[in-house]
């Protein structure tokens, strides 16, 4: 199986926030924001196994800022490791103020999916090559919450 790099999975996704994605005081609603995460992640571990994933797990996420309607959110998704059937999955949302350009942090999530084979079933993935200095860090520092993650278990 060949191995993949960071950067042949990456994305970008733009959301511009809808009257129906907002709650009665006219922001975005967590939930909708972590279904714009969950597509972002969806879409990056699709690009790196080629195949259909599923999202197994979902670590905290925390909300820094009200996202009012009619605002752009920029989505960063990127594979930080894989295991043997999955992957984590880093993911950022920000806010994008279009007077300025200038983007806000709203919230961060480290998201976990498994590959499925042709009947449903957790299959193999390809091994990630992180190449950069910072895509060192997250690989390692992915297979720390993993250790967590299985030790919570």
């Amino acid at each position: 199986m060949t191995a993949r790099t960071v950067s042949e999975s990456k994305v970008e996704l733009t959301e511009l926030v809808m009257p129906n994605d907002t709650n009665p005081l006219g922001n975005c609603m967590g939930g909708r924001v972590m279904h714009f995460m969950d597509i972002a992640c969806a879409i990056a571990a699709r690009r790196h196994t080629r195949r259909q994933c599923v999202t197994a797990a979902v670590d905290e996420i925390a909300f820094l800022h009200n996202v009012p309607m009619g605002s752009v959110l920029v989505l960063h998704a990127s594979v930080n490791a894989v295991g043997r059937t999955s992957m984590e999955i880093g993911v950022r949302v920000e806010l994008e103020v279009t007077a300025t350009g200038e983007r806000l942090h709203c919230a961060s999530a480290y998201f976990t999916f498994v590959a499925l084979d042709d009947n449903g079933r957790p299959m193999e993935v390809p091994r990630l090559l992180p190449e950069s200095e910072d895509e060192k860090r997250r690989n390692a520092a992915a297979i720390e919450r993993r250790r967590a993650r299985l030790a919570h278990r």
